[in-house]
């Protein structure tokens, strides 16, 4: 994956607007997590292949970016996005990783649905 270059994410992006799309995102703060510090909460999210048609995605700030995809009903967000990728599949992967390259939230969007 590559260091976000925002003008980049930002068209593909809006290549997704208003069209039916599958995404993938989920937040970590490491599945064991609780076996290194007695006490620590362990929490994350995860969702995939949720069909969303958005108006509207913008990437904003410094690095670490924000991520949002606005719904006609709400909005999707992925906070903390350092590095991209968009495969040979032409699906964007978003990801935010911490300084030990560990991965704390993703956010994938693509016109099929994720099969990893």
């Amino acid at each position: 994956m590559d260091i976000v270059k925002t003008e980049h994410v930002q068209e593909v992006i809006s290549s997704f607007a208003n069209k039916d799309v599958y995404i993938h995102l989920e937040t970590t703060n490491g599945s064991y997590a609780s076996h290194f510090k007695e006490g620590f909460l362990n929490a994350g999210a995860f969702i995939r292949n949720v069909v969303v048609n958005f108006e509207l995605g913008k990437i904003v700030g410094e690095s670490p970016h924000r991520v949002g995809l606005k719904l006609p009903s709400g909005w999707v967000y992925a906070q903390g996005i350092t590095h991209y990728q968009v495969d040979d599949l032409g699906r964007l992967l978003l990801a935010g990783l911490d300084a030990d390259g560990k991965l704390s939230v993703a956010l994938h969007i693509s016109e099929t649905p994720f099969t990893y």
